[in-house]
């Protein structure tokens, strides 16, 4: 599974679909999140980095809006203002995989 059904992708394509750079923005984003614990970097249970048919993108958990609404909004704001697509991962599967689920 590329990403789970209950989270929401940022992708790292401009709406003109150019490749959103630096090219480790997701990491940096999701850096900004992120913890130390036992001298190793933790991403936050619902924010993580991932690559997608060589795209760089944000896995966001949809659960992050209504534990922490402030920085589902950040992360979001972020997508808007850099021209990313947003995409529901359900929907995200469906355009990479068309026909894996038919019978």
């Amino acid at each position: 599974m590329i990403c789970n059904p209950y989270e929401i992708v940022i992708q790292g394509l401009t709406e003109e679909g150019r490749t959103f750079r630096p090219s480790d923005w997701a990491e940096r984003l999701c850096g900004i999140l992120a913890s130390f614990g036992d001298k190793k970097l933790a991403y936050h249970a619902y924010v993580r980095p991932m690559l997608l048919e060589g795209v760089r993108c944000v896995a966001v958990d949809k659960k992050l809006e209504k534990i922490n609404p402030q920085v589902f909004q950040f992360l979001t704001d972020f997508a808007h203002d850099n021209k990313l697509r947003i995409v529901d991962c359900r929907t995200l599967i469906d355009e990479i995989y068309p026909n894996k689920f038919l019978g």
